[in-house]
This record gives C-alpha cells, structure tokens and sequence, in this order.
C-alpha cells in the first residue's frame, strides 16, 4: 500500500481515539485497529518509521515505539534488510471482514450462556435501581462511626502488619475468637472459635454449603416466600429448589414432604424473609428432629436478628440443635454496611475440616486487614454501640412509615412482621397486580419490591410490597409514601 493510504487509514482511526492516552498508545490502537479491521493487509509493508512520522505529522520515536509494541504482540514482523510487514500468519485468523469475509452474525444471550446462566438471568429480582425509598436491604451509612472504621484499618494497613497480606486458612484468628464470644452472649450459640469460616458475603458462603453438601440434582427446601437471591444460588451449584408454604408459625412442611426428604432447609427462623414471621418453638424442634432423622441439613439464616425492636434476639437453632445438623449463617451487611462484605459460617465440629478444606480451594481466604479491623471494632465495644445507635434510629423511621402508610391505604393493607431488621412487608387485601405498582412507583422515584417476586411457585403468590426503609431519613418518608399511596390507589380503582 502507498504510504499516503496507510497515513489516511491511519488518521481515521486516531480521531476516535480517546483523547487521555498517550499519543503512542494512541498510534499503536489506531494502527492494531487498521490492521484487525483489513485496512492494512496481512502482508503489508509499513512505510519506514521517519516517512510515517513525517505523513501523520509525529514524532519518530512515537512511531517507533508502536511499531515495537505491535512485533510484540504479534502483529508486526520485521525482515532483515526489507522492512517491517504485517504479519502474513494474520490471514489465518478471523481478523477483519475487510478483507472479504462477512461478519459473523450476532449471538442471542441464549446462545451465550448456559442453562443455567440462561435461568439465572431470567429469574433475578434485583432492581436497577439499589437506593433510595424505600429499596429493601440497604442499611443507613451516614450514621457508621467512619472515624473509628478510619483509625482501625489505617492500624493493620502499614508494613508491619505485612502478614495480613497472607493467606489466613477459615478468616483472621481474632476475628473468629471474637465472633464465638460475642455469638455465645447473644445468640445462645456456643463453639470454638475453629468452628467458624468467614466468606466474602452470604453468598459464597451458601455455595460453599451446596458444593460440600451436596451432589447434583439434591433438593433443598426453601421458604415460600423466600429471598430469591438464596434460590439462585442453589440453583447454580445444580441443587432443585422445593418450595415449601409458610403459616402464622413458619415453614410449615407437610408429613407427605417429608416422605421425600430434602439434603438441605433453609430457613431464616427468628425473622423470615420477608414476611417477618419467627418460626415457633414447636416447629423448631420438630425441624431439627426430621432432620436428624432423615440426615438433611438445616442452614440458619440470621441475617438481621441484631435490630430486633421488641425484647431480645431470638435465641438460634444452632443452640437447640447442640451442634447437629445445623450450620448457622450470619452477616455484617445490615448492621454495618453491604460494601463491607464479610459474612461468616458456624458449621458444626464434624464438618469443620471439609469445609476449610472447600473454603481453602475453592475460594481462597483474604481482606485480612478488613477481618483484623472488624475484630477490634467489636473488641472495643464499637459494634454493640453501632448498633444499639441505630436501632434506635430505625425504629423511628420504622413506625414513621407504619404511621403513614396505614393512615393513608387502611384496610386496603394487612402488616406482617416488623419486629426486627430493615424492612416492612405488607399485604394487599384485594387482587392487585403488585409488579405494576413497583414499575409505576419506580418511574416517580420510589424503589419497591413486589411480594410475587419472592415466590417461586407463581400460583401462591399473594399481592404485596416490600418497603426498606432503613435508609430514608424521617423527612424523606412522607413524600415517598405520599408517591406510593397514589399509584396504589390508583390500582385499587382499577387505573
């Protein structure tokens, strides 16, 4: 090619080059560009590096140190005494439909993913939008004690701590030691502290639990209505998901479902989600009983049992099962604050070598300095005080949100839980269709959660909505309802 038309195709691709980079990694995208699309041939000889310098009006050196990137990487060829060509091995590959081939056609997502990558896009319910009224899940930050959290990670960051750089086999020593002290006063759970694995969020931690558990095809029940971030999980790891009905006192299993046993339950018992409901004593006992009898495992859900508004925590399964079948699940992600992502495990002392074991291969352990920070934070009192300051700040907003809704929609409504955590769940009392509310509301800026998305049988769905309301400062609350109460309205008459 005439060095003028290698200069022009050149050009054109330098235009659309952003505009922050350098001017040699700009020439060397431009010229990488020219030759992936066929503007310049496999087979070409470039002009010398001064003659293109001089055409595209730049430096030698500019030109030299692309032309040197691309040999590099394969682009570019240099022949003794001839020059510098582009590659001829280039015209084996798929490289540009310029040079007479046709673009391959798009692929559909369908034909992208797997089965179940295909399934597990479909059935998120995650919402575009994370924040704001009333988005359930999402504690309030501006009130964490950033100053403290500063003092202590700045403590384990510096060259000293070096060994918190490391591999830590099942988390941070102290962190674990604390967490088995404060467990052991709050939640009736008592173990070593070996007993203990800490993850990067609940979900890792679940799907350590289904790969160590269980094998392709297992069945696990779940709550219906139940978390579907949980369900995706499981289904991931190949589990089938049962859903099994609540009542007035929890997860209710009928003695027919026991008939066919699940390998795992799981149950968030003190404050199910989302409903709220605490499973009663008697269901309790009656679930560890099947399943020591049946060899299934329980995991227990705690994710929100600190900001409990009424009396104190509810004691854990994990205390009653004395170290069974039950592996406890907890996380710092509504009492601290979700970008923190530490969660933790209690398994019991039979299953602790397999499990850090998975944990060690699977995942590897890490965010050391976070872990060493979090154990002084609870150490020093700085935890229990969080949360104690906060729950007294939900509780107002809890009950300013209450006051308003049901001052408003009445006996279109019926309330269920609300004792604890960060969110209220309402049902509606006539046949309305609650994902046409959570879109109308969303379009006036108020993020919701339709009660049918956490069902995975579509025919037991009852109408509803999950409102968060942690973090919506009290002056913020009126408005947001003000929203709401319209398009619900509005859906009762039929609009």
């Amino acid at each position: 090619m005439d060095v003028g038309l290698i200069g022009d195709v050149v050009l054109q691709n330098l235009r659309v080059q952003t505009p922050s980079l350098s001017l040699r990694v700009r020439l060397y995208l431009a010229l990488r560009q020219a030759i992936l699309d066929g503007g310049i041939r496999p087979g070409t000889r470039l002009p010398p590096s001064r003659r293109l310098a001089q055409e595209l009006a730049l430096g030698r050196n500019t030109v030299l140190k692309a032309y040197d990137q691309l040999m590099i990487e394969g682009y570019l060829e240099g022949r003794v005494g001839d020059g510098t060509y582009v590659c001829e091995t280039l015209a084996l590959g798929s490289v540009g439909s310029a040079r007479g081939g046709k673009p391959a056609p798009a692929e559909r997502p369908a034909e992208l993913l797997s089965r179940r990558g295909t399934e597990l896009s479909r059935l998120t319910g995650s919402s575009r939008v994370q924040h704001g009224a009333f988005m359930p899940g999402i504690p309030d930050v501006e009130h964490f004690p950033f100053q403290v959290w500063r003092r202590l990670l700045g403590k384990y960051i510096q060259p000293r701590q070096s060994h918190l750089l490391q591999y830590a086999v099942g988390g941070y020593g102290p962190l674990r030691a604390a967490l088995a002290e404060y467990l052991r006063s709050s939640r009736m759970v008592s173990c070593d502290p070996r007993q203990i694995l800490i993850f990067n969020g609940t979900h890792q931690a679940l799907d350590l639990c289904a790969r160590m558990l269980c094998d392709t095809g297992d069945r696990v029940w779940m709550e219906e209505p139940g978390y579907w971030g949980v369900r995706n999980v499981l289904r991931a790891a190949g589990l089938e998901t049962v859903p099994i009905p609540l009542d007035d006192k929890g997860i209710a299993p009928t003695p027919d479902d026991w008939l066919d046993p699940p390998k795992l339950v799981f149950v968030s018992p003190s404050s199910q989600y989302p409903t709220g409901t605490v499973l009663a004593l008697e269901r309790r006992l009656e679930l560890l009983e099947q399943a020591r009898r049946h060899k299934a495992w329980i995991i227990e859900d705690d994710y929100d049992n600190e900001l409990r508004y009424h009396g104190n925590p509810v004691a854990s399964m994990f205390g009653l099962a004395n170290a069974g079948r039950v592996i406890y699940l907890g996380t710092f992600s509504k009492v601290m604050f979700p970008g923190l992502r530490i969660a933790y495990l209690v398994v019991p002392p039979q299953l602790v070598d397999g499990f850090v074991v998975g944990n060690t291969e699977l995942y590897r352990e890490g965010r050391l300095t976070d872990q060493a920070a979090l154990a002084e934070f609870i150490a020093e009192g700085h935890f229990s005080t969080h949360i104690k300051r906060m729950r007294g700040i939900y509780r107002e907003r809890r009950d300013t949100l209450q006051d308003a809704l049901e001052g408003r929609l009445g006996g279109a409504i019926s309330r269920s839980g609300g004792h604890a955590g960060i969110h209220l769940l309402y049902h509606f009392n006539a046949a309305v269709d609650d994902a046409r509310i959570a879109e109308q509301t969303l379009a006036r800026g108020v993020v919701l959660r339709p009660l049918s998305v956490y069902y995975q049988r579509p025919e037991l769905a009852r109408p509803g909505i999950n409102l968060g309301y942690a973090s919506v400062p009290v002056p913020r609350i009126g408005p947001a309802v003000e929203v709401l109460t319209r398009v619900v309205e509005g859906q009762l008459k039929g609009g």
